[in-house]
């Protein structure tokens, strides 16, 4: 997390506990291309684009089968959000620079606009929608909801998902410099570090 980086966001009419209350909490509705895919796949010759065949990705996005024809240079980003409708994965700077991206492919915390789709076959893949437990929110959902961890809200998934990664793959961190250093490819523009880490060293406790 970098601390200098400048607020500036405007407020809007949605509240920050009903974003976090209510869009974490929806499940995704995935859309499943299985038959319908695997019958278009016949035709895929025909739908090359820039002289690039389309490839077929099959994997579990969020615990639910998926198969789906992607441009083999489609990132997981633009996949999730354009093909899935899961928009809960947020498009920052694009360039792995800010963490807002950030999902799980098999538990461990990737940068998904830097991720190609067709690497993801075979694999599990977790979004911020399904974090959540049906109606039960993750323990550091509910920690960023008590400590207030955000602003606009706009990089809120991306460090939710970074920071269970970081508990569940790497470990609890042992001190508030540790989990600082551990998010700092997670940037929040507006400058809600302190909370942030708070959230994050309560959740971790109870991840435990």
């Amino acid at each position: 997390m970098n601390p200098d980086n400048d607020a500036g966001h405007g407020r809007s009419g949605v509240s920050r506990r009903s974003f976090l209350g209510g869009g974490l909490v929806a499940a995704a509705v995935t859309p499943l291309l299985n038959a319908t895919a695997e019958a278009e796949a016949a035709d895929a010759a025909s739908a090359i684009t820039d002289g690039v065949a389309p490839v077929l990705v099959r994997a579990a996005v969020n615990g639910a089968p998926v198969t789906v024809l992607v441009d083999p240079r489609a990132t997981l980003l633009d996949t999730l959000r354009e093909r899935l409708d899961l928009k809960g994965t947020k498009k920052g700077c694009d360039r792995g620079q800010c963490g807002a991206c950030t999902v799980h492919v098999d538990g461990r915390r990737v940068l998904s606009c830097l991720t190609l789709a067709a690497a993801t076959t075979g694999h599990s893949v977790t979004t911020i929608e399904g974090l959540a437990d049906g109606d039960r929110l993750h323990p550091m959902q509910q920690a960023f909801i008590d400590h207030d961890g955000l602003q606009c809200g706009f990089c809120t998934p991306g460090q939710i998902m970074s920071a269970v990664a970081m508990v569940d793959d790497e470990g609890p961190a042992r001190s508030d410099d540790e989990i600082r250093e551990r998010m700092s490819g997670n940037i929040c523009r507006c400058s809600a570090y302190p909370r942030i880490v708070d959230a994050i060293r309560d959740a971790q406790e109870v991840m435990r």
